[in-house]
């Protein structure tokens, strides 16, 4: 080892000594940056991560959808399934209706679903609570978890259904006919973890969202599932290139069907990372003043190895090795910190929200029942990488003014 190296190591971690106090405060202001970096990029990457993962949970990797109703839609499918990189195809109805239950209404989207196929496109089994969804038939439905609780069904129980056509239908009669609603048996609920989702959706088998809404055989679009590996928007052009021009069909994927919000949540991440890497530029000019209160203090000594044949820029190394052992020290117990809290993060969130009586605010403008995180290891990367950089940039200037320091007029130093 070097002797500029092992120098740096015993100023900053000398033997037979308490921890040295400027060393504890420098190390501590760089770990609490890189654990807030952490944290606020691992929850704003865990909102995206988990927005893409309902979205393709509930629409496919790709949704095909036409000008107008898809009226044949075995024929379209055939099509697609013969596109490389297509795995599996779903079509879905979907419409608003309204649902009763116990002189309660509410207003939910309501989505028809091919209950044979589906579960080779999205993964629904998964969410399903209460029931399965095998159980879906032409007189049952599912409802959203929070759907549920706003009327009170509960499984088994029977709710009524009415849709704008039936309404249409009796404006037409004029009064001459008795809107009678279709009674749906409840054998299920559904629970993304998503409160809009989980409180505005039902679930009926797609033969009975056609019927509810007089499609016939058509539908409102398809769902795809794509291989693993491959790129949502490459394979929507693809399906595009592929689909004729006169199906009048159009392939989007997750991306684009999201794009304007996933735009906005990783605009508000990037600018978030930006901003709180300040909090480890601060952190460094602690660094950089406790380096330049140990070259003041130390100005005989740093003379002494200048006399003993020292090089300048050896001299400088000792230093700057200083910075970057700070770096590295306080990123470690930074990613400790920061990983730590995340794993906690449901626990202390629900204390906070506990305190402050906020815990339906949190679901009502979130909209998630859990805290998400996800960790994108490109800013878990860029995060270590920059807090020892700005650490090690940190002892430049002591390093510098170590550096010009003559030995004769140092040693003289009082």
């Amino acid at each position: 080892m070097p002797w500029y190296l092992y120098l740096a190591l015993k100023q900053l971690f000398p033997t037979g000594r308490r921890f040295p106090f400027f060393t504890a405060i420098s190390i501590l202001g760089v770990s609490l940056g890189v654990a807030v970096l952490i944290i606020s990029s691992s929850v704003m990457g865990g909102f995206g991560h988990k927005i893409r993962e309902m979205t393709v949970d509930t629409q496919g990797d790709v949704q095909v959808r036409g000008d107008g109703l898809i009226a044949d839609p075995a024929a379209v499918q055939a099509q697609l399934m013969k596109i490389p990189g297509v795995l599996a195809t779903t079509p879905f109805a979907e419409g608003a209706v309204m649902v009763i239950f116990n002189l309660k209404p509410q207003f939910p989207g309501m989505q028809g679903i091919d209950v044979n196929h589906i579960t080779n496109v999205i993964p629904l089994q998964q969410y399903v609570h209460g029931g399965a969804l095998a159980a879906l038939d032409d007189d049952s439905i599912i409802l959203g978890s929070q759907l549920a609780i706003s009327l009170g069904a509960r499984v088994g129980d029977t709710v009524e259904v009415y849709t704008p056509l039936a309404f249409e239908k009796l404006k037409m009669s004029k009064g001459d006919e008795v809107l009678l609603p279709r009674q749906l048996r409840v054998v299920g609920y559904f629970e993304f973890g998503h409160q809009a989702l989980d409180g505005s959706v039902a679930l009926v088998p797609l033969r009975a969202m056609q019927n509810l809404y007089g499609l016939g055989r058509a539908v409102h679009g398809i769902n795809l599932k794509i291989a693993p590996g491959l790129d949502a928007d490459a394979m929507a052009d693809r399906i595009n290139a592929a689909l004729p021009a006169s199906l009048h069909l159009r392939a989007r994927s997750w991306i684009e069907i999201n794009q304007d919000f996933l735009f906005v949540l990783q605009f508000e991440r990037n600018m978030m990372f930006f901003l709180l890497m300040f909090i480890v530029v601060v952190a460094a000019f602690s660094v950089t003043s406790s380096l330049l209160i140990s070259v003041v203090r130390k100005t005989r000594e740093i003379g002494l190895l200048g006399a003993l044949g020292a090089k300048p820029r050896q001299v400088a190394a000792c230093f700057c090795f200083q910075g970057f052992f700070i770096g590295v020290c306080g990123t470690m117990v930074g990613l400790g910190l920061g990983f730590g809290v995340l794993h906690f993060r449901d626990d202390i969130v629900h204390v906070f929200t506990k305190l402050t009586q906020s815990e339906a605010a949190l679901l009502r403008f979130y909209q998630f029942s859990h805290l998400p995180a996800y960790t994108d290891p490109a800013y878990l990367v860029a995060t270590i990488i920059g807090s020892i950089g700005i650490s090690t940039l940190a002892g430049l200037l002591p390093a510098w003014r170590a550096a010009k320091l003559k030995p004769v007029e140092a040693l003289r130093s009082e």
